[in-house]
């Protein structure tokens, strides 16, 4: 087997259109996932974001409930206070002591007044924080179940797809090997650098794939002489000849659906 040195303009060629057969078949895989990973972790984050809304909404409620209770107790203290004051004036011996205990017993009168208006104001915002959390628990409901269709879905295209695509990485990572350092840089650069991925294009109907700009007649007679690497001048894609392009597209395919 040749090594990377020895190998022609030819073999590069075809190594490198291979390579982008291969990468644009995973690049496909993850076209068809699209946004759906994205979709379902922001979906997920709704979900944990609304439930930790309820628990907070559920702790709040549970708080208020207790203030209620302790607003409760102090009234049933301030009611035994105020019979206790009332069965001391009954024996008092001067007007003075009848008036502190007077005093007392309208104190423990307006603690009632306030500890009533208190639980008052608690119930209006228990059925505030009810109809928040009903709200909240009927787009919980919806979010989730949402949720989980998507994570439906895109368990099926996984399980349709992750066999494939690890396959065609461990033979991206593989043929790479078989290409010259400096070609995979600039291979990877290219693609990094145009939208759709492709950095090796066959020149189609006397233009670079995907382009409308003409090659000029010579220059595709030195792309088919497969003797040197050319690029596009207006892409700075690699260009190969049709020919090669129909060769490797049907070995590839081949290799394609043994995978």
């Amino acid at each position: 087997m040749a090594t990377k040195a020895e190998t022609t303009v030819e073999d590069k060629l075809r190594a490198l259109y291979d390579l982008q057969l291969i990468d644009s078949r995973v690049d496909e895989i993850r076209n068809v996932r699209g946004e759906l990973p994205l979709e379902v972790e922001d979906l997920a984050d709704d979900v944990l974001g609304l439930k930790t809304r309820m628990d907070k909404l559920k702790t709040d409620l549970e708080t208020i409930n207790y203030e209620i209770g302790a607003k409760k107790n102090l009234i049933e203290e301030a009611k035994v206070l105020i019979k206790k004051y009332a069965d001391q004036q009954k024996n008092v011996r001067n007007s003075r002591e009848f008036n502190s205990l007077a005093k007392e017993v309208e104190f423990q009168e307006l603690e009632i007044q306030l500890a009533e208006k208190n639980i008052k104001e608690y119930k209006v915002q228990i059925e505030q924080k009810k109809e928040v959390i009903s709200e909240t628990k009927e787009r919980l409901s919806e979010r989730d179940s949402h949720l989980k269709h998507k994570k439906s879905e895109l368990d099926a295209i996984l399980a349709e797809t992750e066999k494939e695509e690890k396959a065609l990485l461990a033979k991206s990572e593989k043929f790479e090997k078989q290409i010259e350092d400096r070609l995979v840089q600039a291979y990877k650069r290219i693609r990094n650098n145009v939208k759709n991925g492709l950095a090796v294009v066959p020149v189609e109907r006397g233009a670079s794939g995907g382009s409308f700009f003409t090659i000029p007649p010579q220059v595709q007679v030195e792309i088919a002489s497969r003797k040197k690497i050319i690029t596009d001048e207006h892409s700075g894609r690699i260009l190969v000849d049709p020919v090669l392009a129909e060769e490797e597209q049907q070995k590839m395919h081949k290799m394609f659906s043994k995978i």
